[in-house]
């Protein structure tokens, strides 16, 4: 595994952002750390990236999930969240989440996110 600095030069410049539209989110891309899935279950860590407006509907957390919010402002269920916040949202949460401002932040997931009817 090699050594990396992710400051903002770095995410800016040499993260390889996707668009990410799974399960209904809006303006939202993903820069993806790792991901030690296998058979649906185990680990991933990301960046993400909400634009002014971005939306995410209602999810389910199996496992624990951990926010850093890097830049702007995150909100969810739990309220606002400036640069700076860290979150730990135990397994079984559920939480929408979405930026009026736009946002950057690191996500850890335990285990893969599970998306709600409705």
């Amino acid at each position: 595994i090699m050594h990396k600095v992710f400051d903002k030069q770095y995410r800016d410049n040499e993260l390889n952002w996707q668009p990410y539209g799974a399960d209904g989110r809006q303006n939202v891309h993903i820069a993806r750390l790792y991901d030690a899935r296998q058979d649906g279950k185990g680990p991933a860590a990301a960046i993400l990236r909400y634009a002014p407006g971005a939306r995410v509907p209602a999810h389910l957390h199996p496992g624990f999930e951990l926010i850093l919010v890097l830049e702007g402002e995150l909100i969810n269920d739990a309220g606002r969240h400036p640069a700076g916040t860290l979150e730990i949202c135990p397994p079984g949460s559920v939480h929408a989440l979405g930026s009026d401002k736009g946002c950057t932040f690191l996500v850890v997931w335990e285990e893969p996110v599970v998306k709600l009817n409705g």
